[in-house]
C-alpha cells in the first residue's frame, strides 16, 4: 500500500511524489500505492509507521489514504485494470503533487492512462538506470529501504498538481496487460505489502475482478486471501475482496483456469531443494450448472433436546431444523430424531420430502421441548438404522450441547457404536453448542464416520452454522471422490511417489465447491490426474495432464509448501489428540513450526523472547523445544470447557487451511506480537519474537535482538559477511538479488538473513 516519506524543501516550498507501482514478482502484478516524499536535503525523515501509542497531531505536511479500489476484467489472458486511490491532505499547508509509476519486470503494458480528480495527466517514461537512481536517491536521503525492493524497473512520471489542505485527491489509472500463465493457471497478483510502510491503516480496499472466458471457467482460487466467488454462470466470475481500516502486509494473488467438460483440475507443483520431496497443490473444480439435476440425498437432522438446551439454544436449534426442511428437494429423503434421556423420532422411517411432509415435520419441530438427559449413543443409532440406500449420498446433521449422561456413556463405545452401525458411509456433521461437552468425542466421531466436526461458541448463533455448513453441501455434484496420480514407468519397488495428502480423503464435492488438495512428491516429471465418482448417480472418470517440477528456480510458488505446512500441522496434532502421544510426531511438529513460523498452541513458545529457536550460534535447543512441546501438549486430555473446544477449533483451522499464512507487519509485532491460542485457558495470547516476511521466518534473538532467518545454520552464521545498510556494498547487494530477495534487506532492524546460500549481517547505520 502507501508509503510515506516526508521531507522539508530548502527552497520552503513543498513536493509531494505519489508512486503508483506496477511490478512483477512471480507474475503479473499492478499496484497504484502512494508514497509522499516531501523534499529537505538538511533533514531528512523516516517513513511513518502505524504505532501503538496515540499519535500526536499530524504534521505540517501529512496524508491519509482513504480508499483503494481496484477493478479488473481478466479474459483471454488479459487484464484490463482501474484502479483508483483517494488520498486526503491532513496536513496545515498545500502540496506539490507527482505521480511516479514504475514499470513492471515482465510483461506489456497497454493503454495507459493516469487520470486525477477526471483531469488526465501526461507521462514521461524513465528508463530502469535512471528510475533505479530516483528510487536509491530517496532511499539514501531519507535512511529507509522501503523503496528496495522497486529498484531496477523503469518509470513513467507526471506532471506536478496542487493538494490543498484539507483536500481529497482520486487517482486513476487504466492499462491493460498480458497475465502470466503457468500450465492451465492464470495468475493474477496485486502487490499489497508495501502498506506496511503507511502512516495510518487504509479505510477501504475493494477488490472486484470479473473474469469472463469462451469455455467454462472451472477453479477461482486466492492462496493470499479469503475471496468471494460469485458464478453467475460457467463462463463467468467475479472474485470480491473487501478491508476496512486495515494494513494489509501480503500481496494479493489470484489463480483461475477454463477447460471444457464437467470437472476441471490444474495442479502447481514447487521444489525448491532437488534433493528433496516437492511440494504439489491440486485444484479441481466440477461444471457449474445453475439449474442441473442434482442428485438425491437422504438427510436426518439429530437434535438435542435435554434440559441444557433450554431458553435461546433450543429456539435456535429449532430454526436451524426448519432452514434445513425448507431447503430440500423434491426426491430427498429425510427424517429428524430429537432425543433428551428418551429417543424419538418425527416418523419411524425415512420420508419423502414434498410440500405435506415438510409442514408435517415443521410441525414436529414446534413441539420439541428441553428437558431430561443426554443419550448420544441411543440417538445415533436410531439414526443410522434408518440408512440402508448407498446409491444416494446420506448426511447426519448432528447437534448437541453437552456430554453423554444417558445410555452409554464411554467415549470410545459411543464411536466404535456408531461406526459399527453406520453401513452405508454416512457423513456424519457433528454441531458442538457451548464449551460443557466432550469435544474430543465428537471429532473423534466424525473421523471414524466420513464428516467433520464445528463448534458453536456460546455467543454464536446455531442457527447461522448450520445454515452455512448446510448450503455447502445441499447440493452435491460429485459423491465418493477418488484421486489418483499416475506415472509412467513406476516400479512396485519404488512405492508412491506421491505422499501426504491433505486432506486425507475427499468425499463429495458440491456446486460452487472446489477441491483444494495439497501434498509431497518424490519424483518429478510428467503425470496423469485421474478423478472418479458418481456423478447424478452414474460412476464417470476424468482425467488430466500435469508435471511436477524437478527444481524451482524461484519463490513464485512457495505458498504451496507453506500451505502444505500448515494442514500437515493440523493432521499433527489430530493424531495426538485422537491417538495420543508419540515422540516422533512432536519432534515433526516442532520442526515444521520453527521452519515455517506456524504457531500452534503446544509451539508458541517458540517466539518467546528467550532465544532458544532460529537459527545459527547454538541458538537452535531441539531436545528442549521439543520436551516442552511435549509437556503443551498434555493439554490435549482436556475434553470439556473453553480450552478443550478452542484447541479443536485451532486445530481444525490448520486442517482446512485454504490460503498460506500472511506476511507479519513489524509495526503489529511491536505494537502487541503475533496472536496464539492458549491451550491452558482457551484464550488467545499475543507472543513476539517472530515474524513471517515473504518466504522467510524471523525469529528475534534475545541477546542481541537481532532478527535471525530460521533458514541459517550455524555454519553460515560463522561464515557470514557484514553490511551496513545504505552503504554502497548495501545497495549493490540489493541490486546483485533483485526483487526476489531485496524485500529482506528493507526490514529496518538488525537482522541475519541468508540470501542465496549466503547468511549476511545486515546492521543499521550507526
Amino acid at each position: 500500500m502507501a508509503a510515506t516519506l516526508y521531507r522539508r524543501m530548502l527552497s520552503g516550498g513543498l513536493a509531494l511524489a505519489i508512486l503508483a507501482a506496477l511490478g512483477v514478482f512471480g507474475g503479473p502484478t499492478v499496484s497504484a500505492q502512494g508514497i509522499l516524499v516531501i523534499i529537505d536535503d538538511s533533514q531528512p525523515i523516516r517513513l511513518p509507521r502505524p504505532m501503538p501509542i496515540p499519535r500526536p497531531e499530524p504534521p505540517a505536511a501529512s496524508y491519509k489514504i482513504k480508499e483503494l479500489a481496484i477493478r479488473a476484467k481478466l479474459m483471454d489472458q488479459v487484464a484490463q485494470v482501474n484502479v483508483s486511490q483517494s488520498f486526503v491532505n491532513t496536513g496545515s499547508r498545500q502540496m506539490e503533487v507527482q505521480f511516479l509509476f514504475p514499470l513492471p519486470y515482465d510483461g506489456a503494458i497497454d493503454q495507459l492512462t493516469l487520470m486525477v480528480d477526471g483531469k488526465e495527466y501526461p507521462a514521461k517514461l524513465l528508463a530502469a538506470k535512471e528510475a533505479r537512481t530516483i528510487y536509491e536517491g530517496i532511499v539514501r536521503r531519507n535512511q529507509d529501504p522501503a523503496l528496495l525492493e522497486w529498484m531496477g524497473t523503469g518509470m513513467f512520471q507526471t506532471s506536478v498538481f496542487p493538494v490543498p489542505p484539507g483536500a481529497e485527491r482520486k487517482v486513476t489509472l487504466r492499462y491493460s496487460q498480458l497475465l502470466r500463465k503457468d500450465g492451465q493457471l492464470t495468475d493474477f497478483l496485486f502487490p499489497l505489502s508495501t502498506a506496511k510502510y503507511t502512516s495510518t491503516p487504509i479505510e477501504t480496499i475493494d477488490f472486484q475482478l470479473a473474469i469472463e472466458s469462451g469455455i467454462e471457467i472451472k477453479n477461482v482460487y486466492s492462496p493470499t486471501h479469503a475471496v468471494e466467488v460469485q458464478r453467475p454462470d460457467d463462463k463467468h466470475a467475479v472474485v470480491k475482496f473487501t478491508a476496512k481500516n486495515t494494513v494489509p502486509t501480503g500481496d494479493f494473488r489470484l489463480f483461475y483456469d477454463v477447460a471444457a467438460g464437467k470437472v476441471g483440475a490444474s495442479v502447481v507443483s514447487y521444489r525448491p531443494n532437488d534433493s528433496e520431496d516437492g511440494y504439489f497443490l491440486l485444484l479441481a473444480s466440477p461444471q457449474i450448472k445453475s439449474d442441473g439435476e442434482r442428485p438425491k440425498k437422504t438427510v436426518i437432522f439429530v437434535v438435542d433436546r435435554s434440559g441444557s438446551m433450554s431458553g435461546k439454544k433450543i429456539d435456535q436449534a429449532k430454526g436451524a431444523v426448519k432452514h434445513v426442511l425448507n431447503n430440500l428437494r423434491e426426491g430427498d429423503m429425510f427424517n429428524i430424531v430429537a432425543y433428551d434421556s428418551a429417543v424419538e423420532s418425527f416418523r419411524p422411517e425415512l420420508e419423502k420430502y414434498n410440500e405435506e411432509t415438510r409442514k408435517a415435520a415443521i410441525g414436529f419441530v414446534e413441539g420439541l421441548y428441553p428437558g431430561g438427559g443426554t443419550n448420544i449413543d441411543g440417538a445415533m443409532t436410531s439414526a443410522l438404522a434408518q440408512l440402508k440406500d448407498t446409491s444416494r449420498p446420506n448426511y447426519v446433521i448432528f447437534l448437541t450441547d453437552g456430554l453423554p449422561t444417558v445410555g452409554e456413556t464411554a467415549e470410545a463405545k459411543i464411536v466404535a457404536n456408531a461406526k459399527k452401525n453406520n453401513t452405508v458411509r454416512a457423513r456424519v456433521l457433528s454441531f458442538g453448542v457451548g464449551y460443557d461437552l466432550n469435544s474430543r468425542l465428537l471429532d473423534r466421531l466424525v473421523r471414524e464416520n466420513f464428516g467433520q466436526s464445528e463448534f458453536v461458541r456460546p455467543d454464536e448463533d446455531i442457527e447461522a452454522h448450520v445454515a452455512r455448513l448446510y448450503g455447502k453441501i445441499s447440493s452435491p455434484v460429485m459423491t465418493d471422490v477418488a484421486i489418483k496420480f499416475e506415472y509412467d514407468a513406476i516400479k512396485t519397488e519404488e512405492g508412491d511417489p506421491i505422499n501426504r495428502m491433505f486432506p486425507k480423503q475427499v468425499l463429495d464435492v458440491f456446486a460452487g465447491e472446489q477441491v483444494v488438495l495439497v501434498g509431497r512428491y518424490r519424483k518429478p516429471g510428467p503425470i496423469k490426474v485421474t478423478i472418479a465418482g458418481s456423478v447424478a448417480g452414474q460412476q464417470q472418470k476424468f482425467d488430466f495432464p500435469a508435471d511436477m517440477r524437478a527444481k524451482s528456480h524461484d519463490k513464485s510458488f512457495a505458498f504451496v509448501e507453506k500451505l502444505w505446512a500448515m494442514r500437515r500441522i493440523g493432521d499433527i496434532i489430530d493424531e495426538l489428540d485422537l491417538k495420543g502421544k508419540n515422540d516422533e510426531l512432536i519432534r515433526e511438529l516442532v520442526a515444521l513450526s520453527t521452519k515455517h513460523g506456524i504457531l500452534t498452541p503446544y509451539t508458541s513458545f517458540l517466539a518467546d523472547d528467550t532465544g532458544t529457536v532460529g537459527g545459527g550460534s547454538g541458538f537452535r535447543q531441539t531436545a528442549k523445544n521439543q520436551e516442552r512441546a511435549s509437556q503443551e501438549a498434555n493439554e490435549l486430555a482436556k475434553s470439556e470447557g473453553k480450552s478443550g473446544v478452542e484447541q479443536r477449533l485451532d486445530k481444525d483451522r490448520l486442517r482446512s487451511a485454504a490460503q498460506a499464512p500472511a506476511a507479519d507487519s513489524l509495526s503489529d509485532l511491536q505494537a502487541g506480537g503475533k496472536k496464539a491460542l492458549d491451550a491452558r485457558t482457551g484464550d488467545e495470547k499475543s507472543v513476539r519474537g517472530l515474524m513471517n516476511l515473504g518466504a522467510k521466518t524471523f525469529y528475534q534473538r534475545a541477546q542481541d535482538k537481532r532478527w535471525v532467518d530460521a533458514s541459517v545454520t550455524e555454519d553460515m552464521e560463522k561464515n557470514a559477511q557484514r553490511v551496513t545498510q545504505f552503504s554502497d556494498a548495501y545497495f549493490k547487494l540489493a541490486e546483485k538479488h533483485g526483487k526476489r530477495l531485496s524485500q529482506y534487506l528493507a526490514l529496518e532492524e538488525p537482522m541475519l538473513v541468508n540470501l542465496d546460500g549466503e547468511a549476511w549481517f545486515i546492521d543499521p547505520p550507526k
